[in-house]
């Protein structure tokens, strides 16, 4: 016997069996019904906001409605996101532009306004956190949710409250997002990708290790490429092949990595909804308009991005002890760089300077299309940037770096610049072309 409930209207459905399942809501005539034999017992949900930026811009200009949309950055940079209509097209999220282009060339490519989704994040946020206030961000469109505890309180099942929750961020919001829920992290995040868009997946306890089985490993968080391309090695594709496997032969083989990999195969996750999960790295990076190897013209672009960076960190009222460095090559390679800083800092100079001799040591004549700073290993703001005795400057650039912060502050981010924020003239690229800017 399968209890069940109307999505849309809420209304309650009879346990009934399988076979005898009705199609449509008797109270709205919805077809968007919700069955499961777990229903009403499961309490950690995963909301995820379908196609988040693309939605959002679609909601803002009904024009775009009905039409391919991609949010990203000129020729050379990536897809931000794009709407369902466009991953039709095969375009995704991460992709090379001018490969998005070809898959869609029908498509309206916009470039990203985070200030506005951010805006929107937090609504969606907000709205979280009246429902339970054990919400931890993932990003700025997803999130999990405990509502152990919520049914006494809101009178109806934390299946219940996350259909209304869905509805209700469509009503006021103007955006779509789809749910997960089960008795984990792991699994809840799962089940909201199997449903969208506007989906609610539901991945209890009686099938989680069967429905796992039938899965690749790559369902895993944390098996990327290099962890899927070892595990092969090993001729290990699926999860259930974990399944089979004992926790000490998988420790053995794999370390701690293995100790993981035999827990998820199986459905068991401990982590509890953190809403205190600590920020683990703040970071900005740009994509050329054309391939760069001159290492001036590399730090002249490494300048712009350390003033987002630490604008970022004092906003958030943080402190970074590393700084890493990346850098793509013309040829797509990943190079990643980093320091650990004597202490931490929040100031755009000390960062520059950090990411400035990390980026020295790779300037080899290589040619770069990507580059991006990054900072880690947080403290609190008031640790940031102590005296140094070592550096009787330190105090200076501190002291200039607050007084332009202050500037900006009341007149505007572009109302005072330092000298290395001027435009420059770029030598010529593998095309032969200068370009200025």
């Amino acid at each position: 016997m399968t209890p069940g409930f109307c999505r849309d209207c809420g209304a309650l459905l009879s346990a009934i069996s399988d076979g005898d399942r009705a199609k449509r809501c008797p109270d709205c005539r919805s077809p968007r019904l919700l069955y499961h034999a777990e229903l009403h017992e499961l309490q950690i949900g995963h909301i995820d906001c379908d196609a988040f930026y693309a939605a959002i811009e679609k909601r803002d200009n009904p024009s775009l409605r009905d039409k391919a949309l991609i949010i990203g950055g000129g020729h050379r940079g990536v897809v931000s996101t794009c709407c369902y209509i466009a991953r039709m097209s095969g375009v995704r999220s991460a992709m090379p532009m001018f490969k998005a282009r070809k898959l869609c060339p029908e498509a309206t490519v916009m470039p990203p306004d985070m200030a506005k989704y951010r805006a929107v994040g937090l609504q969606v946020r907000e709205m979280m956190q009246r429902l339970t206030p054990l919400v931890e961000p993932l990003s700025i469109d997803e999130a999990f949710l405990d509502l152990s505890g919520t049914t006494q309180l809101h009178r109806r099942s934390p299946a219940q409250s996350l259909a209304d929750l869905a509805k209700r961020i469509e009503q006021e919001i103007g955006i779509t997002v789809s749910i997960g829920l089960s008795y984990n992290k792991f699994l809840a995040k799962i089940a909201s990708d199997l449903d969208k868009p506007r989906g609610f997946s539901i991945i209890g306890r009686n099938e989680a290790r069967a429905f796992l089985a039938q899965k690749p490993v790559t369902l895993i968080w944390g098996i990327g490429k290099v962890g899927a391309e070892q595990l092969a090695k090993d001729g290990i594709t699926m999860i259930g092949q974990l399944q089979e496997m004992e926790l000490s032969d998988l420790g053995k083989r794999y370390g701690q990595m293995g100790l993981r990999l035999y827990y998820l195969a199986r459905g068991e996750d401990e982590r509890s909804v953190d809403v205190d999960a600590p920020t683990k790295s703040i970071s900005a990076e740009t994509t050329f308009d054309e391939d760069i190897a001159d290492f001036n013209v590399l730090a002249h672009e490494l300048w712009p991005l350390c003033e987002k960076v630490s604008a970022r960190l004092k906003t958030a009222g943080l402190a970074g002890q590393v700084v890493h460095l990346k850098l793509k090559t013309a040829g797509f390679r990943t190079v990643s760089r980093q320091v650990s800083l004597s202490a931490p800092t929040c100031l755009a100079e000390t960062l520059y300077r950090a990411g400035r001799q990390l980026l020295e040591r790779e300037s080899n004549g290589t040619w770069y299309r990507l580059i991006g700073i990054g900072t880690g290993n947080f403290h609190p703001l008031s640790d940031a940037d102590p005296l140094d005795l070592a550096d009787p400057e330190a105090d200076r650039r501190r002291k200039l770096e607050a007084a332009m912060d202050a500037v900006r502050a009341k007149l505007g981010k572009d109302s005072i610049l330092k000298g290395r924020s001027l435009a420059r003239t770029k030598p010529a690229g593998p095309n032969g072309k200068d370009r200025i800017e």
